[in-house]
């Protein structure tokens, strides 16, 4: 397993967080986004995580656009990292577990990574549910508000 600690990046960096019930409907207008986060942006790096439906559809999209950016880097959120086998699936870079998660309580690791993903990232792109998802974006809305962040919404 590749597990990358700590990523320091030039350029800029983009994470999504969304609802494991998103509808497959929003696949195209997701790759429009992302397309336009790297050629407008300038986004150079994409985290995501992989439990639930919106991850997959991220997963998919950011593999079919490595193959016409293939300067973009791909890194799999792996909150568990200490305690599961994490496979980044074919196309990534590699696996993202982040420093400092090692003592979290296993029940609350997805919730602090994607936290700490919002806290050092440039950009969200996101397609919140209820819940976790929607506690995640809010939080990111109010870094929004202070510059820290750019949050686009599907």
């Amino acid at each position: 397993m590749f597990v990358l600690y700590l990523i320091i990046m030039n350029g800029k960096t983009c994470f999504f967080i969304g609802s494991r019930y998103t509808c497959n409907s929003i696949r195209e207008q997701l790759s429009q986004i992302v397309e336009k986060h790297i050629t407008e942006y300038g986004v150079t790096s994409f985290t995501v995580g992989h439990y639930g439906n919106f991850d997959r559809l991220v997963i998919g999209v950011l593999c079919e656009i490595k193959k016409l950016h293939q300067n973009i880097e791909l890194n799999l959120l792996a909150p568990y990292a200490l305690n599961q086998k994490v496979e980044a699936p074919e196309g990534f870079d590699g696996t993202f577990y982040p420093e400092g998660l090692e003592k979290t309580p296993y029940r609350l690791a997805i919730i602090q990574a994607n936290h700490l993903m919002v806290k050092n990232c440039d950009y969200l792109i996101a397609h919140p549910g209820s819940g976790n998802s929607r506690n995640i974006v809010e939080y990111a809305q109010r870094r929004e508000k202070k510059g820290l962040i750019k949050v686009t919404l599907l």
